[in-house]
Protein backbone atom coordinates (compact mmCIF):
# COMPACT_ATOMS: atom_id res chain seq x y z
CA UNK A 1 0.00 0.00 0.00
CA UNK A 2 1.42 3.46 -1.07
CA UNK A 3 1.39 6.41 1.52
CA UNK A 4 1.43 10.04 1.13
CA UNK A 5 1.45 12.90 4.27
CA UNK A 6 0.27 16.51 4.25
CA UNK A 7 1.29 19.39 6.49
CA UNK A 8 0.74 22.65 7.30
CA UNK A 9 3.41 24.86 7.63
CA UNK A 10 1.22 27.48 9.70
CA UNK A 11 3.27 29.52 11.56
CA UNK A 12 6.03 26.86 12.98
CA UNK A 13 9.70 27.63 13.11
CA UNK A 14 11.91 26.20 10.73
CA UNK A 15 12.94 23.91 13.10
CA UNK A 16 9.56 22.54 14.27
CA UNK A 17 8.29 22.12 10.59
CA UNK A 18 11.83 20.05 9.81
CA UNK A 19 11.53 17.50 12.88
CA UNK A 20 8.20 16.97 12.32
CA UNK A 21 8.92 15.94 8.11
CA UNK A 22 12.16 13.85 9.93
CA UNK A 23 9.81 12.26 12.35
CA UNK A 24 7.65 11.12 9.86
CA UNK A 25 10.35 9.77 7.23
CA UNK A 26 9.14 12.18 4.67
CA UNK A 27 11.83 12.19 1.82
CA UNK A 28 10.37 14.96 -0.79
CA UNK A 29 7.76 17.92 -0.36
CA UNK A 30 5.04 18.88 -2.59
CA UNK A 31 4.12 22.82 -2.31
CA UNK A 32 0.28 22.78 -3.25
CA UNK A 33 0.38 26.56 -2.44
CA UNK A 34 -0.79 28.88 -5.50
CA UNK A 35 1.84 31.70 -3.82
CA UNK A 36 4.79 29.89 -2.07
CA UNK A 37 5.34 32.55 0.07
CA UNK A 38 4.25 33.99 3.52
CA UNK A 39 4.46 37.55 4.64
CA UNK A 40 4.09 36.31 8.47
CA UNK A 41 6.20 33.34 7.89
CA UNK A 42 8.92 34.44 6.04
CA UNK A 43 10.93 30.67 6.49
CA UNK A 44 8.72 29.44 4.06
CA UNK A 45 9.45 31.32 1.03
CA UNK A 46 9.43 28.85 -1.76
CA UNK A 47 13.88 30.04 -2.29
CA UNK A 48 14.42 29.93 1.48
CA UNK A 49 12.36 26.57 2.18
CA UNK A 50 13.96 24.80 -0.85
CA UNK A 51 17.23 25.42 0.04
CA UNK A 52 16.93 24.60 3.62
CA UNK A 53 15.11 21.20 2.71
CA UNK A 54 17.62 19.96 -0.30
CA UNK A 55 20.67 20.53 2.39
CA UNK A 56 18.90 18.23 4.58
CA UNK A 57 18.46 15.61 1.61
CA UNK A 58 14.56 16.41 1.38
CA UNK A 59 13.52 17.07 -2.33
CA UNK A 60 11.24 19.48 -3.10
CA UNK A 61 8.95 20.27 -5.79
CA UNK A 62 6.72 23.30 -6.23
CA UNK A 63 2.87 22.17 -8.00
CA UNK A 64 1.16 25.18 -6.55
CA UNK A 65 0.23 26.39 -10.83
CA UNK A 66 -0.89 22.84 -11.08
CA UNK A 67 -2.67 22.30 -8.07
CA UNK A 68 -3.12 25.31 -6.34
CA UNK A 69 -6.40 26.92 -4.99
CA UNK A 70 -6.12 30.10 -6.46
CA UNK A 71 -6.59 29.48 -10.09
CA UNK A 72 -5.43 31.99 -12.67
CA UNK A 73 -8.11 29.87 -15.09
CA UNK A 74 -10.56 31.95 -14.99
CA UNK A 75 -13.24 29.43 -15.78
CA UNK A 76 -12.60 28.28 -12.11
CA UNK A 77 -14.67 31.35 -10.62
CA UNK A 78 -18.24 31.86 -10.22
CA UNK A 79 -19.29 35.03 -8.54
CA UNK A 80 -15.49 35.64 -7.38
CA UNK A 81 -15.10 32.71 -5.87
CA UNK A 82 -13.41 29.40 -7.07
CA UNK A 83 -15.35 26.13 -7.65
CA UNK A 84 -13.25 23.22 -6.57
CA UNK A 85 -15.68 20.94 -8.89
CA UNK A 86 -14.32 22.59 -11.96
CA UNK A 87 -10.44 23.03 -10.67
CA UNK A 88 -10.33 18.83 -10.28
CA UNK A 89 -11.39 18.45 -13.67
CA UNK A 90 -8.67 21.29 -15.56
CA UNK A 91 -5.83 19.23 -17.31
CA UNK A 92 -3.24 21.19 -15.66
CA UNK A 93 -4.37 19.83 -12.16
CA UNK A 94 -5.10 16.10 -13.45
CA UNK A 95 -0.90 16.26 -14.49
CA UNK A 96 -0.12 17.62 -11.16
CA UNK A 97 -2.09 14.90 -9.61
CA UNK A 98 -0.12 12.08 -11.63
CA UNK A 99 2.65 13.97 -10.99
CA UNK A 100 2.62 13.75 -7.23
CA UNK A 101 1.32 9.63 -8.13
CA UNK A 102 4.52 8.84 -9.85
CA UNK A 103 7.05 10.75 -6.76
CA UNK A 104 5.06 8.22 -4.13
CA UNK A 105 6.69 5.62 -5.80
CA UNK A 106 10.37 6.67 -4.89
CA UNK A 107 9.69 9.16 -2.05
CA UNK A 108 8.19 9.48 0.99
CA UNK A 109 5.48 12.43 0.31
CA UNK A 110 4.16 14.77 1.88
CA UNK A 111 1.95 17.52 0.50
CA UNK A 112 2.31 21.48 1.88
CA UNK A 113 0.17 24.23 1.92
CA UNK A 114 -0.51 26.85 4.85
CA UNK A 115 -3.24 26.47 7.41
CA UNK A 116 -2.60 24.26 10.36
CA UNK A 117 -5.85 22.26 10.04
CA UNK A 118 -6.37 19.85 7.08
CA UNK A 119 -9.90 20.45 7.35
CA UNK A 120 -9.42 24.43 6.16
CA UNK A 121 -7.02 23.46 3.72
CA UNK A 122 -8.00 22.67 -0.38
CA UNK A 123 -5.07 19.92 0.21
CA UNK A 124 -7.30 17.94 1.84
CA UNK A 125 -10.64 19.31 0.42
CA UNK A 126 -9.91 19.18 -3.00
CA UNK A 127 -6.26 17.46 -3.62
CA UNK A 128 -6.58 14.39 -1.35
CA UNK A 129 -10.33 12.97 -2.45
CA UNK A 130 -8.93 13.59 -6.21
CA UNK A 131 -5.84 11.44 -5.47
CA UNK A 132 -7.51 8.97 -3.33
CA UNK A 133 -10.41 8.31 -6.82
CA UNK A 134 -7.19 7.54 -8.61
CA UNK A 135 -5.79 5.79 -6.04
CA UNK A 136 -8.09 4.08 -3.53
CA UNK A 137 -5.59 1.52 -2.04
CA UNK A 138 -3.38 4.92 -0.89
CA UNK A 139 -2.91 5.76 2.65
CA UNK A 140 -3.40 9.30 3.77
CA UNK A 141 -1.75 10.54 6.75
CA UNK A 142 -2.13 14.73 7.72
CA UNK A 143 0.95 15.39 10.17
CA UNK A 144 -0.34 17.85 12.69
CA UNK A 145 1.34 20.94 14.57
CA UNK A 146 2.16 18.49 17.86
CA UNK A 147 3.60 15.70 15.15
CA UNK A 148 0.51 13.24 15.70
CA UNK A 149 -1.16 11.89 12.34
CA UNK A 150 -4.72 12.13 11.54
CA UNK A 151 -5.67 9.67 8.92
CA UNK A 152 -7.63 10.84 6.15
CA UNK A 153 -10.56 8.62 6.98
CA UNK A 154 -10.55 10.31 10.53
CA UNK A 155 -10.18 14.29 8.69
CA UNK A 156 -13.58 13.06 7.02
CA UNK A 157 -15.29 11.64 9.97
CA UNK A 158 -14.28 15.12 11.61
CA UNK A 159 -15.60 16.71 8.26
CA UNK A 160 -18.80 15.32 8.45
CA UNK A 161 -19.31 16.41 12.48
CA UNK A 162 -17.81 20.15 11.67
CA UNK A 163 -21.25 20.07 9.35
CA UNK A 164 -23.63 18.48 11.94
CA UNK A 165 -24.64 15.88 8.88
CA UNK A 166 -27.11 13.42 9.99
CA UNK A 167 -27.83 10.08 7.59
CA UNK A 168 -31.42 10.44 6.31
CA UNK A 169 -33.93 7.98 4.84
CA UNK A 170 -33.70 8.61 1.46
CA UNK A 171 -31.64 10.88 -0.96
CA UNK A 172 -28.34 10.99 -0.82
CA UNK A 173 -27.76 11.15 2.71
CA UNK A 174 -28.43 7.64 2.98
CA UNK A 175 -24.95 6.08 3.10
CA UNK A 176 -21.57 7.55 4.16
CA UNK A 177 -20.70 8.25 0.99
CA UNK A 178 -23.19 10.61 0.25
CA UNK A 179 -22.67 12.45 3.66
CA UNK A 180 -19.11 12.65 2.63
CA UNK A 181 -19.24 14.20 -0.50
CA UNK A 182 -21.78 16.84 0.89
CA UNK A 183 -19.41 17.76 3.58
CA UNK A 184 -16.96 18.09 1.13
CA UNK A 185 -19.28 20.35 -1.08
CA UNK A 186 -20.18 22.53 2.25
CA UNK A 187 -16.57 22.71 3.52
CA UNK A 188 -15.27 23.91 -0.34
CA UNK A 189 -18.14 26.57 -0.40
CA UNK A 190 -16.58 27.76 3.11
CA UNK A 191 -13.05 28.31 2.37
CA UNK A 192 -12.43 28.44 -1.26
CA UNK A 193 -10.94 31.21 -2.62
CA UNK A 194 -12.79 34.52 -2.93
CA UNK A 195 -10.85 37.06 -4.88
CA UNK A 196 -11.67 40.72 -4.49
CA UNK A 197 -13.77 42.57 -6.12
CA UNK A 198 -12.06 44.72 -8.95
CA UNK A 199 -12.38 48.53 -8.65
CA UNK A 200 -14.00 50.13 -10.98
Amino acid sequence: MREIFTIGHSNHTIEHFVSLLTTHGISAVADVRSSPYSEYSPQFNKEILEQKLRNLNIEYVFLGRELGARRTEESCYVGGQAKYGTIRNLPAFRNGLHHVLEGIEQYTVALLCAEADPLACHRTILVCPELKALRPDLKINHILGDGSLESHEEAERRLIKLHRLQPELFGELTSMSGLIERAYDMQAERIAYKREPAEV
